[in-house]
């Protein structure tokens, strides 16, 4: 019996990374790629601890503090040690998928893989010269005291080393996994050998200590907090803050101590000693951490699927600016080329009717040609506003060093609200002859991440959407969180903080009317996550009335499908694939004559209560039957996707004999290269 009406939000994550890490069985996939999986599945979990667990824990600690017998207190007490217990069950099967399944595959390919395995004696030479060649360079040692101030930053190798005496003696030695490669690798008889670097250190740690008698020597790593505790302020002391805070985020309060299984209790007690880190704290695993690096495994090409060619936008005899005031434009990336992005900004930028561009940037490509097209621009003459949003985590130093560049080229920049994050993905260029153009998205203005992302981008030149983009940076060049002399009316854009979540409740009760009037009624979701109560609750009420409703959620889902009287008509499906699901899509039947919607949105309380979020609706009759056809397609998968059951279990869709098995993805580009003729 389901006693909640929502999923824990955390919980439902650790879920949907288990999803990642059984994709890594999927003997469909090649072996390179389900090697990946695990990679990612290491990256995910790291993020975890980092991000999520230090929430749990301060939960936890508040709720036991109290003594309180209220439930919701108690669940949250209770929620961090059932996060730990998924998480080493989880890593446990990983170490199974691994161990057992991959590297004996790697052994059919005549790929050894020293994985837990003895170096061979004829390796020595070489792994001997490379130490001394390349990884000694980069060793330190800290001998551990009392009066020690060696401080492990986060996510880091590191090697204890302890020696044989009466007394108490131990080294700390730094695997450089973040300066080296963390794979060596050499052939012999046409088989390659795999070596980590960390067991290439242990080989030759007797050179680091030549007096010493080394008697134990255990991998570990710390994982520490990752928030940056700001305060909002003025932009300029925000941006000072927030440039200090990143350089000390390696150095935030522990909240993880991994080590290998084998390692003695009064040594890791040594460890928690020396690092003030409780007991209570550390989590036992195996020889290697940072599994995250197995995405850089040196292995040939043809372990790995390749690079599916995408789709290029034709234009011969026109700009793709006078294509856009034609009729709006759809890619859906990376099916479709993102040049065309690129494109819709250089154009911009050398284009002499260009007056003043405007843009909101999230996450900023590393070497972005979309931020160098705007410095262009601001370099011939034309008006640039940015709105650069400091605050996205893990990016904020990347965003705070183009925010430098771009001002000294004489863009204006705006750092974030007080108060809120913004996340919208958005684009405005304004041309001398009044024929603006507009670039609407459901994922970042970021030519790296559009390559692995799926997502939308919609231009257009639909002049009412235009106005209230002007509207919206008017808004953003103001800097201050939405109050109430800030009545902003958007008719077509749906803005967080202004009209989204009333318009998508609104949505919501249309199809309920229409199924209480015996009309067909129908809402298919895709988010990324699911969370917020307010429009669940909406969900489940239009469950109730009869309409049918199905959501492709890929990653957090706190609502609970297929509850006899609460949501017996809602269906969730998720999909993990070779590109990670980003897009947001949100279609209402409307009794046949469906209303369509994208956007940069989750459903997530951060999205709908803290961010400036914009989702728009699809107006052309083609693009919108289009992206309702790619939706129809994502449904159909029985591939890649799995149903969320009432207990947050992930179960396969267990298709027909009869009937055709789909891929999604591949469904997805064989759909729009068979429509653009390539």
């Amino acid at each position: 019996m389901i006693e909640s009406k929502f999923f824990s939000r955390d919980i439902s994550w650790l879920s949907f990374n288990e999803r990642v890490l059984k994709e890594a069985l999927n003997k469909q996939l090649r072996l390179g790629e389900r090697l990946k999986f695990l990679s990612i599945f290491s990256s995910n979990l790291d993020e975890f601890y980092r991000v999520r667990m230090p929430v749990l824990m301060a939960k936890k600690i508040y709720a036991l503090n109290k003594k309180t017998t209220r439930p919701e207190l108690q669940d949250a007490a209770s929620e961090f040690d059932e996060a730990r217990n998924i998480i080493q069950r989880q890593q446990e099967y990983y170490g199974d998928i691994l161990v057992n399944k991959l590297i004996p595959l790697l052994v059919e390919q005549n790929i050894t893989w020293l994985y837990e395995k003895p170096i061979p004696e004829w390796l020595d030479d070489a792994l001997h010269h490379y130490f001394f060649s390349t990884v000694a360079a980069f060793l330190q040692v800290n001998n551990l005291s009392l009066k020690s101030n060696f401080f492990p930053q986060n996510n880091k190798l590191y090697l204890l080393v302890s020696f044989a005496g009466q007394h108490e003696d131990a080294a700390i030695v730094n695997i450089p996994s973040d300066e080296l490669p963390r794979f060596f690798s050499i052939e012999k008889d046409k088989e390659q050998y795999i070596v980590f670097i960390d067991d290439i250190v242990k080989q030759n740690l007797q050179y680091l200590f030549p007096e010493k008698k080394i008697k134990h020597c255990f991998s570990f790593k710390i994982t520490r907090d990752a928030d940056l505790y700001l305060e909002d302020e003025l932009p300029e002391t925000l941006a000072e803050k927030i440039e200090k805070q990143v350089a000390k985020r390696d150095f935030g309060k522990a909240t993880r101590l991994l080590c290998e299984r084998e390692i003695p209790l009064r040594i890791l007690q040594l460890l928690c000693n020396q690092f003030k880190i409780s007991i209570s704290n550390t989590i036992e695993g195996g020889r290697y951490h940072n599994l995250k690096d197995i995405m850089g495994l040196p292995l040939p090409k043809n372990l790995f699927d390749a690079k599916q060619p995408s789709s290029n936008l034709q234009l011969i005899d026109k700009t793709l600016h006078a294509l856009i005031l034609e009729k709006d434009i759809m890619l859906h990336t990376p099916y479709d080329n993102y040049d065309t992005v690129l494109r819709f900004f250089n154009e911009a930028a050398i284009d002499e009717q260009t007056e003043e561009i405007y843009i909101t940037l999230y996450r900023i490509a590393i070497n972005s040609r979309i931020a160098h097209a705007l410095i262009t621009a601001a370099k011939n003459g034309k008006k640039v506003f940015v709105f650069d949003e400091l605050k996205a985590r893990f990016d904020e130093e990347n965003n705070l060093r183009w925010a430098k560049k771009m001002k000294v080229a004489g863009i204006k920049v705006i750092y974030s609200i007080p108060r809120l994050k913004v996340h919208a993905k958005v684009a405005l260029i304004k041309k001398k002859d009044a024929k603006h153009v507009a670039l609407l998205a459901t994922g970042n203005m970021n030519e790296t991440t559009a390559k692995i992302y799926t997502d939308h981008q919609l231009f257009t030149a639909y002049k009412p959407i235009i106005q209230e983009l002007e509207m919206l940076f008017y808004f953003l060049d103001k800097r201050k969180e939405p109050g109430i002399n800030d009545i902003l009316s958007f008719e077509h854009l749906l803005v967080a903080q202004f009209n989204l979540q009333e318009k998508f409740l609104a949505l919501i009760q249309q199809e309920i009317d229409n199924a209480r009037n015996g009309m067909p009624a129908f809402v298919c979701i895709k988010l990324n996550n699911i969370e917020e109560q307010t429009l669940i609750n909406k969900l489940y009420e239009a469950s109730g009335a009869g309409v049918k409703i199905n959501l492709i959620v890929r990653s957090i889902c706190c609502l609970i499908p297929g509850v006899k009287g609460m949501s017996e008509n809602i269906t969730v499906k998720r999909i993990v694939g070779k590109y990670l699901e980003h897009g947001r899509v949100f279609i209402f039947y409307n009794n046949g004559d469906a209303k369509v919607f994208a956007g940069s949105a989750d459903w997530m309380n951060r999205n709908i209560h803290t961010r400036i979020e914009v989702c728009f609706p699809v107006y052309d009759e083609a693009i919108k039957q289009e992206l309702i056809d790619i939706i129809n397609i994502e449904w159909s998968d029985n591939m890649q996707a799995v149903y969320i059951n009432e207990y947050l279990n992930n179960v396969p869709v267990a298709g027909n004999e009869k009937e055709k098995p789909v891929n999604s993805q591949q469904a997805i580009y064989d759909y729009l290269k068979e429509k653009t003729g390539v």
